[in-house]
């Protein structure tokens, strides 16, 4: 039972640094993404007729969407292995 709390635990904690490293990527790619949009919208004629507000939120928004599945998934998948190789034993010499 305990090695069954234990690994809930560390599974937990997994998907919480998942989503704090998506989270602050996200944020990242936000500001990232939202200044050449923003600023291309209000100087380039093509952009200024193509691009209202609802297509600039939406190439915004997708990017901080998909940074954020893409890094939380990373984070959990690299601590998943980790722990795994943590948790193997250890081949016997012959």
């Amino acid at each position: 039972m305990a090695s069954i709390d234990r690994k809930l635990t560390m599974a937990k904690r997994c998907a919480h640094d998942g989503v704090i490293a998506g989270a602050k990527a996200a944020v990242v790619a936000t500001v990232a993404t939202a200044i050449p949009t923003l600023a291309s919208a209000r100087m380039l004629p093509w952009a200024r007729t193509y691009l209202n507000h609802t297509a600039q939120a939406l190439i915004i928004s997708s990017v901080a969407g998909a940074t954020y599945f893409i890094v939380a998934d990373k984070t959990v998948l690299a601590s998943a292995r980790n722990n795994s190789f943590k948790n193997a034993k250890k081949p016997e010499a012959i």
